[in-house]
């Protein structure tokens, strides 16, 4: 089975170097037909993982209907762009095994990236790759377990055993709707903990937002069909302890810049703000109380400061865990 990676950001980036070091042949796409000439040439992405050298088997290519001859496609586009790609290339991606490499929620739709593929390309196979992991990690070889939901077992455990590598050691599920959640949720609770260090709070003040924020990621994939053994996994709870606590995460390090007041560079992709402002639509719709979700969301759309959303949190009603 051959594999094509969809998107040479440094997750994709990163995921063709570890694959291919197997020696098996490895596709990477890039939307720059012109930048892929260059990594094709240098043998390195020196944008977006400068200093992780290609191994001889990946190719790099611009053409994607080329990248999309084969039978495994591992998708990683930002998760506000899912949908448009997938729409506009669903002649090119009906009949493949899909897998997902993005974490969020659609701002339009309110659909997860599992869901986004089964609406966007029907006659396909979605899953869903995601967990804690950085792609630098990834790159260098350095060890990381990720989560690979897919709600056909059989094909789940064909792709499990295509993509784990002598690093990467995947534990499967066929819980999309708890993996894909898991891994989007946790991203408005990092920057909710970014905002907290940022503001001078401590880090007693961050365990208790990674605390809460956690029980709103419960409640809000539960109701909406998630089993809750997959929140307490890798694509969860695993997550949402590495995003939280390391500046390597973009939505921590954004959610810093917010509470010390700074700004933040808006070329680097925070998949947690748009999901933030997706999930807290969700949870009204639901009548599901996530108030660290909506605190961010109502900071983010500039209705209320850092200092504001912190006071009213604490101020909120005494309760039982």
């Amino acid at each position: 089975m051959s594999i094509s990676i969809l998107g040479a950001g440094a997750f994709g980036t990163a995921l063709a170097i570890s694959l291919a070091r197997s020696g098996q042949p490895i596709t990477l796409w890039a939307r720059d037909s012109d930048y892929a000439v260059a990594m094709q040439q240098n043998r390195e992405n020196t944008k977006r993982l400068a200093g992780h050298p290609f191994p001889d088997s990946i190719t790099v290519t611009g053409d994607v209907e080329a990248a999309c001859n084969h039978d495994t496609l591992l998708l990683a586009t930002p998760m506000q762009q899912l949908a448009d790609f997938t729409q506009h290339h669903a002649h090119l991606l009906n009949d493949r095994t899909l897998v997902a490499c993005c974490k969020g929620v659609d701002l339009a739709t309110g659909l997860g990236p599992v869901a986004t593929l089964a609406h966007t390309c029907p006659d396909a196979i979605p899953a869903i790759l995601t967990g804690p992991s950085f792609a630098r990690d990834i790159a260098m070889g350095l060890p990381t377990a990720l989560t690979l939901a897919c709600k056909n077992d059989q094909i789940g455990a064909a792709l499990q055993s295509q993509l784990s590598t002598e690093n990467l050691r995947l534990y499967r599920t066929t819980d999309t709707i708890g993996a894909e959640l898991g891994g989007a949720l946790k991203n408005v609770i990092a920057i909710a903990c970014g905002a907290t260090i940022g503001a001078g709070l401590g880090e007693s003040a961050r365990a208790a937002v990674m605390t809460r924020g956690y029980a709103e990621m419960q409640r809000l994939a539960q109701t909406l069909g998630a089993q809750p053994q997959t929140l307490s996994g890798l694509s969860g709870f695993g997550d949402l302890t590495l995003t939280c606590t390391s500046e390597q995460s973009r939505n921590y390090s954004y959610g810093l810049a917010l509470g010390r007041g700074d700004s933040f560079d808006p070329d680097i992709t925070v998949e947690g703000a748009k999901t933030a402002l997706a999930v807290s639509n969700l949870a009204q719709k639901h009548q599901i109380d996530m108030p660290i979700t909506q605190v961010i969301a109502a900071v983010l759309l500039q209705n209320t400061t850092v200092p504001e959303a912190m006071e009213a949190l604490l101020s909120r009603p005494l309760k039982k865990e």
